[in-house]
């Protein structure tokens, strides 16, 4: 009975932290999606790259509340031990490396701002696109491939994640999150300080060259916009980066622990925090851009505005149809 009643507990504070996230994450990216499938001015292989991310972070939010039920105990055949495992990484994983894809496009498109047009990402971006779909797919598909311990659910007749691992080995957890995720954070975080750093070095010259007509409020302006840059930038990577990181050094010891007492209840809290605090990472690159925000800006002022004359035409309807009943 106990177990039971931990399993609801357990169940009811997943759904409650992961299903207003994920529905959040599934509504936006649907929003920016139609604001740039809509908009033929947006159709290049920078926006193609986006979109190819927005598809990944909208998956990545569907089966966000099934991933913190990974880490836990449940009687589950073998074939169906491997789906919930497989299906769920497969997508996190897509997610991450069309990430990382995005911020190398960008990085790359300001180091040579001047030979955008000639870089092999925008002539060949078909490519790369395929590659941070099908890698992860060949990586997530290793353990149905033979590279799982099948002898350990063939003793347990379940899913025993918290004692030891079944559908990912010892070796394939270390392989992905110190061979795939930590250098694909790492990179992404080298790129953002790569970016700030140029950013300040054309803010310099700027400022030499306004020197000469003593603009102090121009440069006052510009300093502060760096200034927000900055703290936008490392708010956004301790509030969405910095959870993640934890949850996954947290969470590989607490996927390889052999027996012993371990906080299911923290495992799971990290766990929704973390990643739906990473999903949250496309959402913020995406309102912050103007070109997929000004179409829903526009949307809902034409919405407003006929809701408007809407509510003007039957309460002056109203008012005649009153008026004609008293005469």
């Amino acid at each position: 009975m106990r177990n039971v009643s931990g399993s609801n507990v357990e169940a009811q504070l997943i759904y409650a932290i992961t299903l207003p996230v994920s529905c959040a994450i599934i509504l936006i990216n649907l929003l920016i999606i139609l604001c740039i499938t809509c908009n033929r001015q947006l159709h290049n292989s920078q926006n193609y790259f986006f979109l190819s991310l927005l598809v990944a972070d909208m998956c990545t939010g569907v089966v966000l509340p099934f991933i913190p039920w990974m880490g836990l105990n449940r009687p589950l055949s073998f074939s169906s031990c491997l789906l919930v495992h497989i299906f769920p990484n497969f997508l996190f994983l897509a997610f991450l490396f069309n990430l990382v894809l995005v911020h190398y496009e960008r990085y790359r498109s300001i180091v040579s701002l001047l030979q955008r047009g000639q870089l092999w990402l925008h002539r060949r971006f078909a490519l790369p696109l395929l590659a941070v779909w099908m890698l992860p797919l060949l990586f997530a598909l290793l353990p149905a491939f033979g590279w799982n311990n099948k002898a350990i659910h063939d003793r347990n007749e379940c899913c025993p994640i918290t004692n030891s691992t079944v559908v990912f080995p010892n070796a394939f957890i270390y392989l992905e999150v110190y061979g795939l995720l930590a250098p694909a954070i790492l990179s992404i975080a080298a790129m953002m300080c790569r970016v700030l750093w140029i950013t300040r070095e054309q803010l310099r010259d700027i400022q030499r060259l306004q020197r000469t007509v003593a603009n102090r409020e121009c440069r006052r302006r510009m300093e502060m916009c760096y200034a927000c840059c900055v703290a936008a930038v490392s708010l956004a990577f301790l509030t969405c980066w910095v959870p993640y990181i934890v949850y996954t050094h947290v969470g590989v010891e607490f996927l390889l622990r052999r027996g012993g007492k371990s906080n299911r209840t923290g495992h799971i809290v990290l766990s929704c925090v973390g990643i739906g605090g990473i999903a949250v990472v496309p959402l913020l690159l995406g309102l912050a851009n103007r070109e997929y925000t000004d179409p829903v800006k526009k949307l809902f002022r034409k919405l407003q505005h006929h809701y408007r004359n809407t509510s003007v035409q039957m309460d002056t309807n109203f008012m005649h149809t009153s008026s004609s009943k008293s005469i």
